[in-house]
């Protein structure tokens, strides 16, 4: 959902990577129709595992309770969300949890958005 969010709301000004470190074989079902809900489709997407190359390539990394199983490297700006689980979860469940991941998208792409300016 993150992802899903992240591309919506920044568009082309962000390359998106998603992965796991233990991903699922297959999207969320409920994640997927909480999603189509507001307009946001993840049904195309699929579970990837996180690797170190992945995590150079990117400036910022979002990490969702992987503890050591994240690779890290210096330079990076991490930030663990800690965010309820929606695996096993119905849509009506799923709902608040999306809303929460919204809104910390929102916030990292305003962040995005004030480097950028007061770096050009």
């Amino acid at each position: 959902m993150a992802a899903g969010f992240l591309a919506h709301l920044a568009g082309d000004r962000v390359e998106v990577r998603s992965a796991g470190s233990v991903p699922a074989d297959r999207v969320n079902p409920a994640a997927v129709e909480a999603m189509r809900e507001i307009g946001i489709d993840i049904a195309g997407q699929r579970p990837k595992v996180l690797t170190a190359e992945a995590v150079r390539a990117s400036d910022y990394v979002i990490t969702m309770g992987c503890g050591d199983a994240c690779p890290v490297f210096p330079g990076k700006e991490y930030l663990d969300w800690a965010l309820e689980d929606p695996a096993g979860k119905g849509v009506e469940s799923v709902r608040p949890i999306r809303d929460e991941i919204r809104g910390r998208v929102e916030a990292l792409v305003a962040e995005i958005d004030s480097r950028a300016e007061s770096e050009a």
